[in-house]
């Protein structure tokens, strides 16, 4: 049973850090319910605003449906009393409506509407495929505007104004004039949150655009280091941020930028570095090389950013 209403939870993410927990996998590489649980108890213990589950960090697209819902019902039950816990819906509409309803009756507060399968969209095509998601459950809905998903400003103001439970717009593109516009149109009837890979490098000039939080990868391992970083941000605290990015953020790029899918693998990486492993990335990823992982662990010191056990 959801806690909020979709207003409700638009008003409780805008205003605070959101991320996505990764999905612990043991040795044959199927779901490790124990270390994934002790993983989410540990994440919703920090000043977290809220966790998508099976999300792109969390492997989603290497989940099938049975594992997705069993996966977003898990973090209900471990983190759902103290931080909403949202899903994701993906592929065809009909299977982004299977996850939508699987994940209500799971009890998550909402979920994060990924681009269509591959095929090419226009904006009509766009906007009868939200439109049906909206219409199949009665949980937030937020787009992810990337790839072949790419929502003009007027699809975003007619969704908006045909769903009430229509309450968020995830941007991983960067387009800085589209921004500007679907802000311009949509203004606060909706929340904007910044979706580009380790979005942090980019989230005081997009506060600018009226993005007031962003997805945090990182937050994964480095939870107190992420959240002083979105502190300094919502605080425009440039010379903070900059201290940061250069200590530890900017480097961390360039260890994520040696192989590509390194954004999800690099996050398995810090959980293992700090002591918190939750298995490895199941294909067509792959796991930080040695030197990689040796690499990340040297950082993470040197940043001085072990993080401290959470206290319960």
């Amino acid at each position: 049973m959801a806690q909020y209403t979709p207003a409700e939870l638009a008003d409780k993410l805008k205003d605070g850090l959101l991320s996505f927990p990764v999905t612990a996998f043991d040795a044959d590489l199927e779901i490790d319910e124990p270390t994934y649980r002790r993983h989410l108890d540990w994440q919703s213990s920090f000043e977290v605003a809220g966790l998508f589950a099976a999300g792109g960090t969390g492997e989603g697209f290497a989940l099938i449906s049975e594992e997705a819902a069993r996966v977003v019902r898990m973090a209900v039950e471990e983190a759902g009393s103290r931080v909403p816990v949202l899903a994701s819906a993906g592929g065809s509409t009909k299977q982004a409506i299977q996850n939508a309803q699987d994940a209500e009756a799971a009890g998550a507060e909402g979920l994060l509407l990924l681009p269509p399968y591959l095929t090419e969209c226009d904006q009509e095509g766009l906007y009868q495929h939200v439109s049906s998601i909206c219409s199949a459950t009665k949980t937030g809905v937020i787009v992810y505007n990337r790839a072949n998903a790419v929502y003009s400003a007027d699809t975003v103001a007619r969704l908006a104004e045909n769903h009430e439970n229509f309450i968020g717009f995830k941007d991983a593109n960067g387009d800085i004039e589209h921004l500007t516009k679907v802000y311009a149109k949509n203004g606060d009837r909706l929340f904007y949150l910044g979706g580009l890979p380790t979005a942090e490098t980019f989230a005081l000039p997009l506060l600018q655009l009226g993005m007031s939080t962003y997805s945090s990868a990182m937050y994964n391992f480095v939870p107190e280091f992420a959240l002083d970083f979105y502190k300094d941000v919502r605080a425009q605290d440039r010379v903070a941020v900059n201290e940061k990015l250069n200590r530890f953020v900017l480097p961390y790029l360039d260890i994520r930028d040696r192989v590509k899918g390194y954004g999800v693998s690099i996050v398995k990486g810090g959980l293992k570095a700090i002591g918190r492993d939750s298995g490895s990335v199941r294909p067509p990823l792959q796991n930080l090389t040695e030197q990689d992982l040796a690499d990340l662990s040297a950082l993470i010191q040197q940043a001085g950013i072990v993080p401290a056990e959470a206290t319960h």
